[in-house]
């Protein structure tokens, strides 16, 4: 009880300094993130910046929309950086002129951790919105789980009386969308899809993302309880009593009727897919027969016509030279004939 009064009375004191307890990232946010990594940075060590818009309520920030920026560092000093504003200031006049409510909150980076200039690029966001929240995206990510990490900028006042520095905090992220856009996702999943990879394999595969999901969940528990019976970590009631809630749903697996079921569930769905399988092959053989079959016939139909056309063509040989043999004789006739006829004139 003493540690949710402590979160609670957390989260009071966010909500009077104006920091934000919770930040929901959309999928038009990653998407448009991965888009511009893909056309500007893809297989270099550059990142990319853009501005996030979106709305606060009540110390949660829905992050809607967002918009790429014109931005470069440099590779030796990360300190030298460059941000064009009057493009900034465009971008942001034309997204206030489509939709009103979608206000500056912050800005995104890809780069998967913190930069020394991020302090300074923050600074320049507060000329937009008071306490402007900071996402790193992830876009190359190696482990599954959520992409995004958001922090926000906050005074570290230093004992021994020295000027206090802006540092970054981490906050709360996790990603979540509206109805219209869970459709969307869902029709763009579906459009991207390998077409060459069957449906079982790809079930498959999202099988073994989802348990190894589950694996690193578990571990991450496991570690969580072991810390704190070592007393490493303050004993947390509300996440026990969760872990609680989580474990008293689980099935009791050793109930033969539960198991079953189980087993009769996983044979009928082996038969379906046994059967796909196999109705699959006979028609695949089926049209090989089939094209076999109609490219013998295609080839006699080409067989037949070529000889056809070489029967005609000796045909016309043939007739072309009956043609000469008749001239031939014709010649030899009018000869003897002019011939008779000089005899006849000799014996006159």
């Amino acid at each position: 009880k003493k540690r949710r009064d402590d979160c609670n009375l957390l989260k009071t004191i966010f909500m009077v300094v104006n920091i934000p307890t919770l930040v929901v990232v959309h999928p038009l946010v990653l998407l448009s993130a991965v888009d511009h990594y893909t056309r500007v940075a893809k297989d270099t060590k550059k990142r990319t910046v853009g501005v996030l818009l979106g709305e606060v309520h009540k110390g949660k920030i829905d992050v809607t929309n967002s918009f790429a920026l014109p931005f470069d560092e440099d590779d030796k000093d990360p300190r030298v950086w460059f941000l064009d504003h009057d493009y900034h200031e465009n971008m942001l006049s034309m997204f206030k002129k489509v939709n009103a409510r979608e206000n500056v909150v912050g800005w995104y980076s890809t780069a998967p951790k913190i930069r020394p200039a991020d302090i300074e690029i923050n600074e320049l966001l507060r000329r937009y919105t008071t306490n402007p929240v900071f996402v790193t995206v992830d876009v190359q990510p190696k482990e599954l789980g959520i992409p995004t990490e958001a922090y926000v900028a906050v005074e570290n006042v230093n004992e021994d009386g020295t000027p206090a520095e802006k540092t970054f905090i981490h906050i709360p992220s996790e990603i979540g969308a509206y109805e219209a856009e869970e459709i969307g996702v869902e029709h763009l999943l579906r459009d991207i899809k390998d077409i060459n990879i069957s449906t079982l394999a790809t079930q498959v595969t999202q099988k073994l993302a989802s348990l190894q999901g589950l694996q690193a969940k578990l571990k991450e528990i496991h570690a969580y309880l072991e810390k704190v019976l070592e007393k490493k970590l303050p004993l947390n009631h509300e996440i026990l009593a969760t872990l609680q809630d989580i474990f008293n749903l689980l099935p009791n697996i050793n109930s033969q009727s539960l198991m079953k079921s189980f087993a009769v569930e996983t044979n009928d769905m082996m038969l379906v897919i046994y059967l796909s399988s196999l109705i699959r092959g006979i028609l695949a053989i089926h049209d090989l027969i089939n094209n076999k079959l109609l490219n013998k016939e295609r080839e006699k139909a080409a067989e037949g016509k070529g000889a056809k056309d070489d029967g005609s063509a000796e045909d016309g040989k043939k007739e072309k030279e009956k043609d000469k043999d008749k001239e031939k004789d014709k010649g030899e006739k009018e000869k003897d004939k002019e011939k008779a006829k000089e005899g006849d004139k000799s014996k006159e």
